[in-house]
């Protein structure tokens, strides 16, 4: 069978393989991650909003789709791109493929691309944009198609919750509120294991609402984009600093660092998947952790802010932890929460009680 799709990158490589999911062409920025497991959290993380996501791993969608195991109620890529795609699931709790998810909710989808070729492109020439489209469609309009495609500035906004809600626990000890850019739905889980009763506010909930919760402490969330594009959040939390306890995650952790004066960088093609090494630098202990991101806090600007490094990342040295003492604030690049994913650093969420208890 001929290849009916392919992926046109802005610099005129092509990538040919067959479609499935939504029948659509789709315009991106590529990325790829290394998990070997778990596709159906990665395509309902919000924080891949506006991107193309490309499966290192080769065999996807094996165990099909579990109705518990979703990280958000949508389904978040622009595209997915996977060398072999199982449409057969043999799994128990399994009530639909990867394929009928995608197509329900207009995802287009291509498989038969040689991933270890993509992958090494983008590791090597970094993250660029690209175009899911026909087979037939020349390199030269797919090209022109990438170019006159604005890069979306928005993705917070577009899943943020658009009002606030609640999630609670049996004997809670600690009231959170969370903003949400994007939220994973483990991190409420976790939070909610850790005795805290959690409210869920939009992102651009103002510091005076936050307060008026009287919450014990307070919680920035993961999500998509570059972090300048939400000053919503930078502006609470300058006002919220040295207020309340203060924990963030991924893009949290990056919006935090903006709110003392510190800056963000693009990196060459971000940190995705499950299997990144990174250096508690005040207990020596080196955690396996999952990462998902483009952006990293640039180390030089720290100097002045009061912000302090507290994690490493050993592949490449970049920032994976801030804090600030004094004003019972910390945030990690990375997800403790991760689900599927490693367990390493869950114990985070107990220093943020720890936090709170001592605000208290």
């Amino acid at each position: 069978m001929r290849p009916d799709r392919k992926l046109i990158l802005e610099d005129g490589s092509e990538y040919y393989g067959y479609g499935f999911g939504a029948e659509r062409d789709a315009v991106f920025e590529i990325v790829f991650n290394t998990s070997m497991a778990g596709y159906q959290e990665i395509v309902s993380d919000p924080s891949y909003t506006d991107q193309g996501v490309v499966m290192s791993y080769p065999l996807i969608g094996n165990y099909g789709i579990t109705d518990e195991d979703f990280e958000s109620r949508m389904i978040s890529p622009a595209a997915l791109i996977v060398r072999d795609r199982n449409e057969s699931p043999s799994n128990f709790r399994s009530t639909r493929s990867l394929p009928e998810l995608l197509e329900e909710n207009g995802i287009p989808a291509i498989s038969g691309v040689d991933t270890r070729k993509l992958v090494r492109s983008i590791r090597d020439l970094g993250a660029r944009r690209g175009i899911l489209t026909a087979a037939d469609v020349p390199a030269e309009e797919g090209m022109r198609r990438i170019a006159e495609t604005p890069v979306p500035r928005d993705a917070v906004k577009r899943v943020s919750c658009s009002r606030k809600w609640y999630s609670r626990t049996s004997n809670p000890k600690y009231s959170v509120v969370a903003v949400d850019c994007g939220m994973k739905s483990n991190i409420v889980h976790m939070l909610n294991r850790s005795k805290c009763n959690v409210t869920i506010v939009p992102y651009d909930t103002d510091s005076e609402e936050i307060l008026s919760l009287k919450p014990d402490g307070v919680f920035i969330s993961n999500g998509p984009g570059d972090p300048t594009d939400v000053p919503e959040v930078i502006e609470s939390l300058k006002a919220l600093r040295g207020k309340i306890p203060l924990f963030g995650i991924c893009l949290g952790h990056q919006l935090l660092a903006l709110s003392y004066g510190a800056k963000t960088y693009k990196l060459k093609f971000g940190h995705r998947g499950g299997n990144h090494p990174v250096r508690d630098l005040q207990s020596g202990h080196i955690e396996i952790t999952s990462q998902n991101h483009s952006y990293a806090v640039d180390e030089a600007s720290l100097e002045g802010t009061g912000l302090e490094v507290t994690h490493r990342n050993l592949l490449d040295g970049t920032v994976e932890g801030i804090r600030c003492e004094e004003d019972l604030a910390f945030s990690v690049q990375y997800h403790p929460e991760s689900a599927p994913g490693p367990q390493d650093s869950a114990y985070l969420f107990d220093r943020f009680t720890e936090l709170m208890k001592r605000g208290k």
